[in-house]
């Protein structure tokens, strides 16, 4: 091994003898930055990744490592060296082992110049560090199968030319076999087969960030094929002009055999999948413990069918084997309880047949054209998961991202396809359970109580539901075996004292059928498990279905097998009717609504008959708009049932039609907020922080006023990063960047809120300031490119809070708004005589005064940061979909009914790191930064050389005066 290091370091320091090393390095740092920077444009991606460092890596590595192996072997045979060298009691494994290791650090030391470009980016985003390890590791591998190729080239031919031109072919039709422009041309088997024989779709893996042991052994397969080729023809070289003989034949035979194994290794690795690292932060291709949860939920065969064509749209083509694979993980992770399937449809007519008709699964045109021909494939790219009878589709828009790189080139890449499927596998398995035993997914016993007063003492219609009520649980008991305890009680027995513990622990109170009335009773009722209590609601219309409905709706919040109900209250959106001149009223959140509706059932609805839907889990108000007494009185007392709020209001709404305008909004939620401790200030934020979006903007053109759109860093963008998100926090988990649009400071009151866990969620920057303003368009003339007048800074500004504890009710000592009368509500003043109206049906009047200590409020200080229209202007300004503000509300949900396991999988998703906001002047900056950086390590270099080439003239020179 000393003599293999000696020729190594012989040859290394052979390279720097000449200007030849620089001039490579060179040529590899400029083309590398190059492509990095303009080619890929990385700014413009705005993805703190390296992945554009490693696209070309492939493709530049053929042309370094031809031109550093053109003359390891030419060379001396064409100077007549080569003679010297096989007659030298070296053998020949150790000169080709030498002159390997000789490339391979040369090609090192040209990777390590590249080291500033993710050291810088770290310094301006998020990055994950496992796929850069990876692109490294995947980049050295390469090299040294091109180095193995082109020292076997070299060997072969005298001429340095010829060596670089073959190989530059050899190493080339390695990357062209498993190409995108080849393996489209065939189908998915034989596109699969030869992607396993591509260098470059091996490196692709690998740069993912998951180091597979298969990808490794092909490339070390192919340095030892080719390594050993090398050698053979130097010993070929060695006895040429001879006779043949049995030494001869002996080379020849372990030459073929070493080729052999290598090839068959390969084989035999192939249907070996579990030999995979996962490099990537939070294992992002790793199936989750969340995942396997709900795999061990399953109680019956589930079935997952991916439906792909094997002629597709070449950009979703690489898609599908990475698909294949992890569906393969689930496979395993499934435990013989889960069935993967991989079919094309258009070759087997029954098949396709079943998926048009039963599933809805239908063939897409997609529309693609090459340099050689436009054409339209209608190909299926849609996954089927399957379980009892109840099934959901997952097309190719579920499962990508799509990013905009220029006007006619597109990025495609997997969204996260394990969220996507493990959220149809949690629907069709909660679907299926639904619709069976609501007992059997309970972790414990339960014991329901009711607080009921005594027959004499209850309204007729209360009589009548007192014995329905007896009916449901006598079912309910019948079904639970053994696992329901009931326990009814009359709180006013023994002189009050269980009446006196319901107010002080649940801040119950008598009810009434009236605010004039003197009969007052109990009619309560909760579900009590593992020390957490959920108030049954009384039904609205008094009937059994009612009762059965919110005894069910609380059954399912202590089960982890059924789909929550989320009620929403939104305000109403009238299309425009252009014909009678009247604009659109009210912002669409469609986005919001469909990606709700994946994983839970949600229901409208407005509150105006002063309750929230029995069946609710939990309440959401999305820009509510002047709520009345009984709608506030509906909000608060599910609050008060120990329920979940989740609000995006502020005291301003923004108008986009035309220029841009703020007017003053009224949601009537002022007061209640504050006396919950949450005061929402009459002033819009705005932060140097911010996002650039396309603004519509008048120009005066000529006395002709022109209205544009421009791209703007627009104040009121409040662009929120890492120091301003919760850090460690749950609902926050997984996001690195969310805009909020107008948003509004929130107050904490800290003496209201001291019995209380508050959890800031988003936070400005400590530049930010606040404008009451309610001109909120840029106005370039007077402001200069800023648009806006610069405020001083006010510190950090709260845009976003959670707060779980006690809360007393908004209502208490105060009259129910059911018992005010409509008509003593109407009459006027002037009027002495007014005939009292009787209200329509029973009416029962009660106040909760206190909620349990799992109630919880999330606040979110904005009106329209998840409407659809602020969606839109975010992808137009990224050139992708925007989704944090999305997947915000979704972990909001996910933690406020405490189901975490799609939020820690949607946690994992990192595909998305946005880098800081640059300017122009920073972006520049930050490129010229990593030339010179790398320059300064060439530099670095040749001085090092250069004292090492005078130190040894010098030790010659004394070597010679001695």
């Amino acid at each position: 091994m000393k003599l293999v290091l000696k020729i190594a370091q012989k040859e290394f320091a052979g390279f720097f003898a000449s200007p030849t090393a620089f001039i490579f390095l060179g040529a590899f740092l400029a083309v590398t930055l190059f492509t990095f920077f303009w080619v890929e444009t990385f700014f413009a991606r705005n993805i703190a990744d390296v992945r554009p460092l490693f696209e070309w890596m492939p493709l530049l590595m053929i042309f370094l490592a031809a031109a550093i192996t053109m003359r390891m072997w030419s060379e001396e045979r064409r100077s007549g060296t080569l003679e010297f060298l096989l007659t030298a009691p070296v053998s020949n494994t150790q000169l080709v082992l030498g002159k390997f290791l000789a490339c391979f650090g040369l090609v090192a030391v040209a990777l390590v110049l590249t080291l500033p470009v993710p050291f810088t980016v770290s310094l301006i985003g998020l990055l994950d560090w496992g796929p850069v390890l990876g692109g490294y590791l995947a980049t050295l591998f390469l090299a040294a199968a091109y180095l193995s190729i082109g020292l076997f080239v070299s060997a072969r031919s005298s001429n340095q030319i010829v060596s670089l031109i073959v190989t530059t072919l050899i190493c080339g039709f390695f990357y062209l076999l498993g190409s995108d422009s080849l393996t489209s041309l065939f189908g998915n088997s034989a596109s699969e087969w030869l992607k396993s024989l591509g260098s470059g779709s091996r490196f692709e893996s690998i740069t993912r960030g998951m180091l597979d042991v298969r990808d490794i052994f092909y490339y070390l397969s192919l340095v030892g094929v080719f390594l050993a080729l090398n050698v053979f023809t130097l010993e070929s070289l060695r006895w040429a002009g001879n006779p043949n003989n049995a030494r001869h034949r002996r080379w020849m035979w372990l030459t073929g055999v070493a080729i052999a194994n290598f090839m068959a290794a390969n084989l035999w690795l192939a249907p070996i999948n579990q030999a995979r690292v996962d490099m990537t932060a939070g294992q992002q291709f790793s199936i989750s413990a969340a995942t396997r949860g709900y795999l061990a939920q399953l109680q019956e065969p589930m079935l997952i069918r991916g439906y792909f064509s094997a002629q597709t749209h070449p950009l979703l083509a690489p898609l599908v084997p990475r698909l294949r694979d992890l569906l393969q993980e689930y496979a395993i992770a499934g435990e013989g309880r889960l069935r993967v399937e991989f079919i094309d449809p258009q070759q087997d007519p029954e098949l396709e047949q079943e998926a048009n008709q039963k599933y809805q699964i239908k063939p897409i045109p997609f529309q693609f054209a090459s340099k050689y021909q436009s054409s339209v494939v209608n190909s299926y790219f849609n996954i089927l998961i399957q379980y009892g009878d109840e099934h959901q589709v997952l097309g190719f828009r579920d499962l990508i991202d799509i990013k905009l790189k220029s006007e006619t080139d597109l990025d495609v890449e997997l969204r996260n396809p394990e969220y996507d499927l493990t959220q149809a596998i949690k629907k069709v398995l909660y679907a299926y359970q639904g619709a069976g035993d609501l007992f059997a997914n309970l972790t414990g016993d339960l014991i329901f109580k009711g607080y009921i007063s005594a027959d004499g003492d209850l309204p007729e219609v209360l009589q009548n539901l007192r014995q329905e009520l007896d009916d449901v649980l006598a079912d309910a008991q019948n079904k639970a075996d053994g696992r329901l305890t009931i326990d009814i009680q009359d709180p006013e027995a023994n002189n009050g004292a269980l009446a006196a513990q319901l107010k002080e622990a649940f801040g119950f109170r008598p009810m009434s059928t009236g605010l004039f009335s003197t009969q007052t009773f109990w009619f309560y009722m909760t579900l009590e498990s593992a020390g957490r209590t959920i108030q049954v609601p009384l039904p609205e219309n008094f009937d059994k279905a009612g009762l059965e409905l919110g005894l069910q709706a609380a059954l399912k919040r202590f089960s982890s097998g059924f789909l929550k109900t989320v009620a929403v209250h939104m305000p109403t959106v009238t299309p425009a009717m252009p014909h009678m001149g009247l604009p659109a009223q009210g912002q669409p959140h469609y986005v919001l609504r469909a990606s709700l509706e994946e994983e839970r059932n949600l229901i409208n609805t407005d509150l105006k008959s002063g309750q929230v839907p029995e069946q609710t889990d939990l309440l959401m108000l999305i820009n509510p708009d002047k709520l009345d007494d009984k709608q506030l009185f509906a909000v608060d007392q599910f609050l008060m049932r120990g329920g979940a709020v989740v609000m995006a209001t502020s005291p301003y709404r923004v108008d986009s039609e035309g220029a841009l305008s703020a007017s003053a909004h009224d949601a009537g939620l002022a007061d209640w907020l504050a006396h919950h401790g949450l005061k929402l200030n009459e002033s819009l934020v705005m932060d140097p922080q911010n996002a650039a979006f396309p603004i519509p903007v008048n120009r005066n053109l000529g006395g002709f006023v022109i209205r544009e759109t421009k791209m703007v860093n627009y104040p009121y963008f409040v662009d929120i990063r890492q120091d301003g998100l919760a850090q460690g926090g749950i609902i926050t988990g997984g996001l690195n960047q969310v805009t909020m649009t107008w948003p509004s400071p929130i107050d904490l009151d800290e003496e209201r809120l001291q019995q209380h866990q508050v959890t800031p969620l988003l936070r400005s920057t400590e530049d930010a300031w606040t404008s009451t303003e309610l001109q909120i368009q840029p106005d370039f003339n007077l402001h200069g490119d800023s648009g806006f007048a610069q405020g001083d800074p006010a510190g950090q500004q709260l845009l976003a809070v959670a707060v779980e504890g006690r809360f007393e009710s908004y209502f208490k000592d105060k009259p129910s708004p059911f018992a005010a009368n409509p008509a003593e509500e109407n009459a006027s003043d002037e009027v002495d005589d007014v005939q009292v109206a009787e209200p329509e049906g029973p009416v029962i009047t009660r106040v909760i005064d206190q909620s349990p200590a799992s109630a919880r409020i999330i606040l979110f200080a904005s009106n329209n940061f998840v409407s659809d229209l602020m969606l839109d202007l975010a992808a137009s300004g990224l050139g992708t979909e925007y989704r944090k503000p999305i997947e915000l509300i979704e972990n909001t949900l996910d933690w406020s009914l405490e189901d975490r396991g799609l939020l820690e999988i949607r946690g994992r998703a990192h595909f998305s790191r946005v880098l800081d906001p640059l300017g122009q002047g920073g972006q520049v900056f930050w490129e010229y930064l990593n030339y010179g950086l790398a320059m300064l390590g060439l530099l670095l270099i040749w001085l090092i050389r250069r004292q090492q080439q005078m130190a040894k003239r010098l030790r010659q020179a004394r070597l010679l005066a001695s």
